[in-house]
């Protein structure tokens, strides 16, 4: 039983920044790892950030790289997504998930995952 909920999320011009946090219940999240994912209307979700469970690597989209920074406090039990110099096309729902498997790597694919939260708005105005 994994709990996620996300926060931050809000308005912002274009250029600005934001910190999304992602809170997780339980002792296992120390075990896991955690991705960001997005989902603009109309389109499907995509992948954005991973961290491992030690926080030690990391990945990005192509589309994030230089702009979003993934991190985590695991005495917190939360992951971050510092998101900066924001474009209008960020736009989206932002979501989390956890990573219940002991893959030494993060993962990019939506199949990976096997808890999610419900999702925090972003939007980007110019």
């Amino acid at each position: 039983q994994v709990q996620l909920v996300e926060s931050g999320g809000g308005l912002v011009q274009a250029g600005g920044s934001l910190r999304l946090a992602c809170a997780a219940s339980g002792r296992t999240f120390t075990l896991c790892a955690m991705g960001w994912f997005r989902q603009a209307p109309g389109k499907a979700r995509e992948f954005v950030a991973a961290i491992s469970s030690s926080g030690a690597g990391t990945d990005y989209a192509d589309s994030v790289k230089g702009r979003f920074t993934i991190s985590r406090d695991n005495a917190q039990n939360t992951v971050y997504l510092q998101m900066n110099s924001l474009k209008p096309e960020d736009t989206a729902i932002y979501t989390c998930a956890a990573d219940l498997s002991l893959a030494r790597m993060p993962r990019k694919e939506v199949g990976s995952y096997d808890y999610w939260g419900q999702g925090t708005q972003v939007t980007v105005f110019s």
